[in-house]
């Protein structure tokens, strides 16, 4: 939801920071994102924005361990094959970054900024 919420255009601004990259992004996120734009409002228009981004994306499926919160599917698909996150989410940033996994997360509300531990 990060391009609605800061107007940055998302893929650009990770190719510069990694160069060449695969975007994938779990069903299950974009199960959730498909229940929030429903809502009105900004939340609504960022995750419709999200569900956008994610038809660009591989969409990968996970075999999740029923009903395993979104975020531990996220950090376990991202343990499983060594990726790196995009997220602004602080509880999922610090449980990612203390797994070892690599985060995009704004920086500033300006630029994206890649952070390990």
């Amino acid at each position: 939801m990060m391009p609605a919420q800061f107007q940055i255009d998302l893929f650009d601004e990770i190719r510069n920071l990694l160069g060449g990259f695969e975007p994938i992004v779990l069903a299950s996120v974009m199960h959730e994102l498909n229940g929030l734009a429903r809502a009105q409002g900004r939340n609504g228009a960022a995750a419709r924005m999200g569900l956008m981004l994610g038809e660009r994306c591989t969409i990968a499926e996970t075999a999740a361990r029923q009903p395993e919160p979104v975020d531990e599917q996220i950090i376990d698909y991202a343990v499983r094959n060594n990726s790196i996150v995009v997220t602004n989410d602080r509880g999922l940033r610090e449980a990612l970054l203390a797994r070892g996994i690599g985060v995009i997360s704004m920086r500033k509300q300006k630029k994206l900024e890649l952070l390990r531990r």
